[in-house]
């Protein structure tokens, strides 16, 4: 069944993550874009509609679910983008992938660009991709690089946990590019479940995507300029495809563990 797109009214019927005077953050469902939807609603359009005037700060996939945050006047909107710019955000997403064989630790160093149809690809030939076993990294060599524009790509994860054919990550994107870690993970042979780029079946199905914005870290200029973590944990069915294999004990393991990680520099 396909998902329904929620009114603004049933957005904001669910308690936000934080609001004050100058931001808001929700918990976006899967199924809406944030802003910018051609054919369709985005939440930025809803609320204005019933007038609220939100600007975010930053981009969530529309599959994708969990933390979105939103500026309500433009001089926060400046100092949020300014983080997200200078890579001071902490950002945290949970992963399923149908897939196993990942190591406990990776790096994701690849390149990215914008193919045919304005597709988000690597900027390499597949075969040219390189994996370091030692590092746990995927690279591709300079020469190696198509002839294109390209925008350097960093994504760190860490396993979670896996049964031989499903696995959970916790991703922490360096960078911001669109659609970053959907398509590293897809182009290193672990596509994330459900992700209608890689898997058409699940599109033609409207099955949901399996990426969750879980944590995000800011500091809070307009307050007393502290540090602000926002965590939104995924809902049921988020974790539907496991529930034969994990427990909500074992999934609370998950995510306490996966709080933890902050990046290769950890150990």
């Amino acid at each position: 069944m396909r998902m329904t797109v929620p009114s603004w009214r049933e957005v904001r019927s669910t308690p936000a993550l934080l609001e004050d005077a100058s931001v808001l953050v929700l918990n976006k469902p899967a199924g809406i874009s944030v802003m910018g939807e051609r054919h369709g609603t985005d939440l930025v359009e809803l609320a204005g509609q019933a007038g609220e005037q939100l600007f975010p700060a930053h981009r969530v996939d529309k599959v994708t679910s969990g933390v979105v945050l939103f500026a309500k006047d433009l001089a926060t909107h400046a100092g949020l983008t300014r983080q997200f710019n200078k890579r001071t955000v902490d950002k945290a997403y949970l992963v399923v992938t149908g897939t196993a064989g990942l190591p406990d630790r990776g790096t994701v160093d690849l390149p990215l660009s914008v193919g045919r149809k304005n597709r988000v690809r690597i900027a390499a030939a597949r075969e040219d991709i390189r994996f370091d076993t030692e590092e746990g990294r995927w690279w591709v060599a300079e020469d190696d690089l198509l002839d294109v524009k390209n925008y350097p790509s960093t994504t760190h994860f860490r396993t979670l946990w896996s049964d031989g054919e499903y696995t959970v990550l916790v991703a922490r994107p360096v960078t911001g590019r669109r659609h970053q870690i959907r398509v590293h993970l897809a182009w290193i042979g672990h596509a994330i479940l459900g992700d209608p780029l890689f898997d058409k079946a699940a599109a033609a199905a409207g099955l949901r995507t399996h990426l969750h914005s879980w944590r995000l870290g800011f500091d809070a200029s307009w307050r007393d300029g502290g540090r602000i973590e926002v965590v939104a944990d995924p809902d049921e069915d988020f974790w539907k495809p496991l529930a034969g294999a994990l427990s909500a004990t074992a999934v609370d393991r998950l995510l306490r563990e996966g709080a933890g990680f902050a990046g290769p520099a950890e150990s």
